[in-house]
């Protein structure tokens, strides 16, 4: 149960950072908030996704499913090494966040079919992603922080 716990957590906390970093990132490059969620659709709609500033089940539900669905995917090896050998300090899950969110994005934008990945450079800067990667790993920390101090 320590693993689910932490991985409910970590990717609960992951995909809601990387939400609102991509979010307020669109917002401060005077982009629609709503255009990189929806953006997260593309591997349906194609790269017009990205467009997509209104809210519709369509494109921004979609996108937010998919995006809860990958943070829940990366939260599950995150969780399996932070659940076992005990507590960790914040720094140390930090750590290990940081690097599975660097292996995220390097699958995501450099090994994968484009496709595949978040979809996020339709709708903001490239230094937009990097910082929802940061953010990913910020909340896989958070998350697991918290699954543990539960425990």
């Amino acid at each position: 149960m320590g693993t689910a716990r932490y991985a409910l957590f970590s990717g609960t906390a992951a995909g809601l950072a990387a939400l609102l970093a991509v979010m307020a990132s669109a917002m401060a490059e005077g982009r629609g908030v709503l255009e990189p969620v929806s953006a997260t659709s593309h591997w349906l709609h194609g790269d017009s996704a990205g467009r997509t500033a209104k809210a519709d089940a369509s494109h921004t539900g979609v996108g937010l499913v998919t995006n809860a669905a990958s943070a829940m995917f990366w939260a599950l090896p995150f969780a399996f090494w932070a659940s076992r050998g005990g507590p960790r300090s914040l720094t140390h899950l930090l750590c290990g966040a940081s690097v599975l969110s660097a292996l995220a994005a390097l699958l995501d934008y450099g090994l994968l079919p484009r496709r595949l990945s978040p979809g996020w450079e339709l709708a903001v800067s490239k230094r937009a992603v990097a910082g929802a990667f940061a953010a990913m790993a910020a909340g896989l920390a958070a998350g697991a922080w918290a699954a543990q101090r539960r425990h």
